[in-house]
């Protein structure tokens, strides 16, 4: 079944950044070792529109910088009903796997730190998640995404069968 994604333009939205995880790997040269950096980054307006990207350099302000320029080329407008999700859904992204679940309005966001970024960046502000799997925070938080953009809500849903609600 082929997606469709509802992709927005960056033009004109107050997007807020947020740095998600960063990573250090080394490589061990003859002077000694080598660091490089990876960065995952979460971009978001609080209302709906989310972006996640990834960028690697050998210091981390420049990884933070092209994995907030990814980010921006990848904004998605994902399905809210008020406060929270439209319903219950469960992705994985290679080891990890995400389980989030609409909550009553009051309840907070109860996850863990990457799949917290990504929630709060959406504008979502009651949900229950649970991480399954490897914790990893990246894989963890590519699962959230995946989890937000495969949302649909009703109206959507039947507009898409052509069925009267």
């Amino acid at each position: 079944m082929r997606r469709e994604i509802d992709y927005v333009d960056a033009e004109g939205l107050d997007l807020q950044e947020r740095v998600v995880k960063v990573n250090r790997s080394a490589k061990v040269m003859k002077g000694g070792r080598r660091f490089s950096f990876s960065a995952l980054v979460v971009v978001g307006n609080g209302q709906g529109v989310l972006g996640l990207g990834f960028g690697k350099a050998r210091e981390v302000p420049p990884a933070v910088e092209k994995a907030v320029a990814d980010a921006k080329k990848r904004l998605v407008r994902v399905s809210l009903r008020g406060t929270t999700v439209p319903h219950a859904v469960v992705k994985s992204y290679r080891a990890s796997t995400v389980k989030i679940l609409p909550a009553a309005p009051g309840t907070g966001i109860i996850a863990g730190a990457s799949v917290r970024a990504v929630l709060e960046s959406a504008g979502i502000r009651d949900v229950l998640s649970k991480a399954i799997g490897s914790t990893n925070g990246v894989n963890l938080a590519k699962a959230a995404f995946e989890a937000l953009i495969s949302m649909r809500t009703r109206k959507a849903v039947a507009e898409r069968r052509g069925v009267a609600i």
